[in-house]
């Protein structure tokens, strides 16, 4: 049986829910307290990361926890991959600073 996608949302004005295992394009089940039962995925997720479960405009602020954890940098569509690649953290200020993948600094050199 093939395992379906699925994601977390944790509190009901949130603008991203948790993915809980690897997303390819395609529908993805929400859980918590997700007010829609399902979310089409436009993109590859990796597993712990976010999907944008309304499109968020640059500059707005993104909710989890129910609380902002960051912001747009640029124009975020629904169902989208939410990271560093296209927010800003507001608890990291290093943020914009860091791999969008791997989350290692771009601005240290190692030799």
């Amino acid at each position: 049986m093939e395992e379906k996608q699925s994601a977390f949302q944790i509190q009901v004005h949130d603008s991203v829910a948790t993915v809980l295992c690897p997303v390819i394009p395609g529908p993805v089940l929400l859980y918590g307290e997700a007010q829609e039962k399902s979310i089409e995925a436009i993109e590859s997720i990796p597993i712990g990361h976010k999907i944008a479960l309304k499109d968020i405009v640059e500059g707005e602020d993104i909710l989890k926890y129910g609380i902002v954890i960051g912001r747009a940098s640029i124009a975020i569509p629904k169902g989208a991959w939410v990271h560093l690649h296209c927010m800003h953290s507001l608890y990291d200020e290093r943020s914009s600073h860091l791999d969008s993948i791997t989350g290692a600094p771009k601005d240290t050199k190692y030799e």
